[in-house]
């Protein structure tokens, strides 16, 4: 496993994460019945990752899921692992923002949170005082670093100028083979400050792990030259040759594809690599 410095923070995360959506029935068993489908499988997953080296795990109160993150995290040195998590937006009013976090320290079973994110925009709580919460968060050690998520460019400029005394550290947007929008604008001002982009959907929801696309030549021809073993590591590698600002978190849904995915960063992908990917895997957003 490969490791670079995440964003600015000093912290060598994994260029590969884990995160730990599960899709909308999984979320709604989780929070209405307490049950957690196929927990233990999940929890299999998440310590081959770690055992593996990946040290990057991503989730969110909204998820379900941190629990079992506090379960694979348990007994393990908790300095090396990097756990962001986020708020939803009925969360950003200074004081249930505060409350929100204080109970995701508690289902994580920590006494911090390396990077805690605003889910996604809010269009009734102003900007300004979700983040005068989240520095306040910092000032009192629960947090270390603060994010974003599905952000536009406008709304992410906005972000980093209602912070007064810390910066933005990274933004999570969806990005893929198949879905770059975020290339036009808001990769290179993540390059230019020295901001993490943390890629969800990497593989385009299982779009891009297979081969029946008709692309599949040009996908097997450059998997072939750099040994890797699947279209899913050819379009991860893609991401993580694009910019060192990108890592990708593929959810960490079975310990065979974790354990494919703690295979990748040291292949790089050159420029006519990608230009050959990009065009075989057309992006109307691009």
């Amino acid at each position: 496993m490969k490791y670079r410095e995440f964003a600015r923070t000093g912290f060598k995360s994994s260029v590969i994460g884990m995160g730990t959506y599960y899709d909308f029935g999984w979320i709604l068993t989780a929070s209405l019945f307490r049950k957690r489908l196929n927990e233990q499988g999940i929890l299999k997953s998440l310590n081959t990752g770690l055992d593996s080296g990946i040290n990057l795990v991503d989730t969110a109160e909204i998820y379900a899921s941190e629990p079992i993150v506090a379960k694979a995290i348990k007994g393990r040195d908790r300095e090396s692992i990097f756990i962001a998590t986020k708020a939803f937006p009925t969360h950003y009013r200074r004081e249930k923002l505060i409350r929100a976090c204080e109970k995701s320290l508690r289902r994580l079973n920590a006494s911090y949170i390396d990077l805690y994110q605003l889910h996604i925009p809010s269009r009734r709580v102003p900007i300004a005082e979700t983040m005068g919460a989240m520095e306040e968060l910092v000032d009192r050690g629960l947090i270390r670093h603060i994010g974003i998520s599905n952000f536009s460019m406008s709304g992410m400029l906005e972000a980093e100028k209602s912070l007064k005394k810390y910066k933005l550290t990274s933004t999570q947007m969806n990005y893929n083979l198949s879905h770059r929008q975020v290339e036009k604008e808001i990769l290179p001002h993540c390059e230019e400050n020295g901001i993490a982009l943390l890629a969800y959907y990497p593989l385009g929801h299982g779009k891009l792990a297979g081969n029946s696309d008709g692309s599949n030549t040009v996908v097997m021809d450059i998997a072939r030259k750099h040994g890797l073993k699947s279209s899913a590591q050819v379009a991860l590698t893609y991401l993580l040759s694009r910019s060192e600002s990108v890592f990708p978190i593929p959810r960490a849904r079975t310990p065979e594809h974790v354990a494919e995915n703690a295979q990748l960063g040291e292949s790089s992908f050159d420029k006519d690599e990608i230009s050959k990917l990009q065009s075989a895997f057309p992006s109307a957003d691009a």
